[in-house]
C-alpha cells in the first residue's frame, strides 16, 4: 500500500462525519482519498490556526455548515463581520465550480438557520449581557485588568455582596458596593472580611470608573443572557448557528475574549453530563483565542484547563481558532484532538520558530511539515483527527471544500430583519433596571448588618436560631424578591468565581 492510500485508509470512517476535503498528493488532490472528521469526535476539542488570509474563516463555515444539517448547534464569534453570510445560499461561480469538481463535492447553494447576537446591543444582534455577579469576580478581574492581589480583593467583594444580600446587577451596583467599603461609614466592615485593605479596594473603584467611562457598562446587565439559548435546533431540525457579531467590540479585545470564557463557563455549570455521545450537543468556536491567553494570571489558565478538560463529558466540543499553536497553552493545546492548520509565514526568526513548534505537535508523517506548512495554498490545511476509536489519524495534505453558504457579509437590512423578527428579540432587546445593590444602598446608608440588627433589635447571632438567620438574612430576602434570569441562582461560585444558576 503506497503512502497516500495508507494516509486515505486512515479517514475510511463506516459512521457519520463531516467531510472536509480531498488529500492533496504531490501536489494534485485525490477525490477518492476524502478526509473527514467523525461526528461522535467532535466533542473532543481541536484547533484551526494559520496566518491571516489563509482560509481560517471558510473553515469555520464549512465545518459549521456540516454540523447545523446533522443537528448540532453551533456558536460562531464573528470578529471580521463577515460570518453573517452562513443563513444565505452562496453563490457559484467559476471558483466554486472548479473547488468542488478538484475534491469530489456535490455543490449546492444554502442558507442555514440562524441568530445573530450582540455584546451589550452594540451593533447588530439581539442584546448578550450578563449580571456582574453572573460574570464573577475572575473573569471581571481579566477585563480590568487587575493583578492577582486585587484579584482575590475583588473575590472578596463579591463574598461580601453575596452574604448581604446586594445583588451585583450592573456596574453601578459594584461601583456603590465598592464605594461604601471605601467610606468612613464602610470601612469597619472591611475587618470582617479579612485581607482587604482600603487602598486594594480603592484601586478597584478606580479600575471601575475608568472601566466605565470607556462606554463598558452596556454589556452588564439585565436580562442576562441564558446560554441554553445557544443549545437550540430549527425546525426542521438543523442545529442553530448562533452567530456573535464582534466587529463594533474590536477595539476591546480583553472584553469580548473574556465574554466568550463567560458564555462556555456557564454552559460548563449547567449542562448535565452525558459521556460519549452519537453527536454533539454543541460545538463552539473561540475565535482570536490568543486574547483569551494573553497576559492571564495562573488561577485562570488552570481554570480554562479545567473547564475544557471536563466539559467534553457534557457533550460540548470547542474549538480554540488562532494563528499558531503557540498561541495556546500546552496543557489546553494536549486536549485539542481535531487539528486544521493552514499556512503559515517563515519571514522573520520569530516566525521560524513559530513553524518549528508548530511541525512538532503534529504526529510523525511521510511529509516534510516545515515545507508544506510554508508552501500551502488558500483553502489547503494539514489536517489530522481523532478517529472512531479515539487514535489520531494520519496527517493529511488536504484541499478543503468551498462552504455552501454565502462568503461574506450579509447586507446590513437583511441581517437587522433577521435579528427584529427572531422569538429572542422580545425577550433580550430592552435593557431592565431593577432594585439592586445600587438602590438598596443608595436608600439604606447605613451597615446592612446595623439594619439586620434594627429589624430584629433583640435577637443576637447567639441566640437566633438557625432558620431565624436564614429566613431573616438579605440572601434570602434577595433570592425571594429576584426575578428573570436571577430565579434560581445560587450564591455559590464555580470555576473563575461565576455564579450558578439552575435552568
Amino acid at each position: 500500500m503506497s503512502d497516500s492510500e495508507t494516509i486515505a485508509a486512515g479517514y475510511a470512517f463506516t459512521g457519520p462525519a463531516l467531510d472536509l476535503g480531498a488529500l492533496l498528493w504531490d501536489g494534485a488532490p485525490l477525490p477518492d482519498a476524502q478526509i473527514r472528521i467523525p461526528l461522535p469526535m467532535l466533542n473532543r476539542h481541536g484547533l484551526v490556526a494559520g496566518a491571516t488570509g489563509t482560509g481560517k474563516t471558510k473553515t469555520l463555515q464549512l465545518i459549521a455548515e456540516q454540523l447545523s444539517a446533522q443537528g448540532v448547534p453551533v456558536f460562531l464569534a464573528d470578529v471580521k463581520g463577515d460570518v453573517s453570510g452562513i443563513s444565505a445560499p452562496g453563490t457559484a461561480n467559476d471558483k466554486v465550480a472548479g473547488r468542488a469538481a478538484e475534491v469530489r463535492q456535490q455543490w449546492t447553494a444554502t442558507g442555514f438557520p440562524a441568530e445573530f447576537y450582540a455584546l451589550g446591543g452594540i451593533g447588530h444582534g439581539i442584546p448578550v449581557r450578563a449580571t456582574i455577579t453572573g460574570f464573577g469576580p475572575v473573569l471581571l478581574s481579566k477585563v480590568l485588568q487587575l493583578n492577582q492581589t486585587q484579584e482575590q480583593s475583588l473575590g472578596l467583594i463579591f463574598h461580601y455582596a453575596d452574604t448581604k444580600g446586594l445583588e451585583l446587577i450592573d456596574l453601578k451596583d459594584l461601583r456603590a458596593v465598592v464605594t461604601f467599603l471605601t467610606s468612613d461609614e464602610g470601612k469597619p466592615e472591611l475587618k470582617n472580611i479579612g485581607g482587604l485593605s482600603t487602598a486594594t479596594a480603592g484601586v478597584i473603584l478606580r479600575s471601575l470608573t475608568a472601566f466605565e467611562a470607556q462606554g463598558m457598562a452596556d454589556f452588564f446587565g439585565e436580562p442576562e443572557f441564558d446560554t441554553s439559548e445557544l443549545l437550540r435546533t430549527a425546525s426542521d431540525g438543523r442545529g442553530m448557528v448562533s452567530v456573535l457579531e464582534l466587529p463594533a467590540v474590536q477595539d476591546k479585545p480583553q472584553l469580548f475574549s473574556t465574554f466568550l470564557m463567560w458564555l462556555l463557563a456557564d454552559l460548563f455549570h449547567d449542562l448535565p453530563e452525558v459521556g460519549d455521545a452519537d453527536k454533539p450537543k454543541l460545538v463552539f468556536f473561540f475565535d482570536e483565542a490568543h486574547l483569551l491567553f494573553n497576559d492571564a494570571s495562573k488561577a485562570f489558565l488552570d481554570s480554562i484547563t479545567q473547564t475544557v478538560r471536563l466539559i467534553r463529558s457534557k457533550g460540548v466540543g470547542v474549538f480554540f481558532v488562532t494563528q499558531t499553536p503557540k498561541d495556546v497553552p500546552g496543557d489546553v493545546l494536549a486536549q485539542l484532538g481535531n487539528r486544521v492548520q493552514h499556512a503559515l509565514r517563515a519571514f522573520t526568526p520569530d516566525d521560524q520558530k513559530a513553524l518549528k513548534a508548530t511541525v512538532k505537535t503534529f504526529p510523525n508523517s511521510a511529509y516534510d511539515l516545515e515545507e508544506i506548512l510554508t508552501g500551502l495554498g488558500t483553502g489547503e490545511a494539514v489536517v489530522t483527527v481523532l478517529s472512531e476509536n479515539g487514535a489520531p489519524t494520519p496527517v493529511a495534505v488536504t484541499r478543503l471544500r468551498a462552504p455552501e453558504s454565502l462568503m461574506g457579509p450579509i447586507d446590513a437590512t437583511t441581517l437587522d430583519q433577521a435579528v427584529k423578527s427572531s422569538s429572542l428579540y422580545g425577550r433580550y432587546a430592552q435593557a431592565v433596571d431593577r432594585e439592586s445593590a445600587y438602590e438598596k444602598l443608595a436608600a439604606e446608608p447605613q451597615k446592612p448588618k446595623e439594619a439586620a440588627a434594627k429589624a430584629s433589635p433583640k435577637a443576637t447571632k447567639e441566640d437566633e436560631s438557625m432558620v431565624q438567620q436564614v429566613v431573616g438574612s438579605g440572601m434570602f430576602k434577595s433570592l425571594a424578591r429576584s426575578v428573570g434570569t436571577q430565579i434560581g441562582r445560587e450564591i455559590t461560585r464555580s470555576l473563575f468565581g461565576t455564579a450558578r444558576r439552575k435552568r
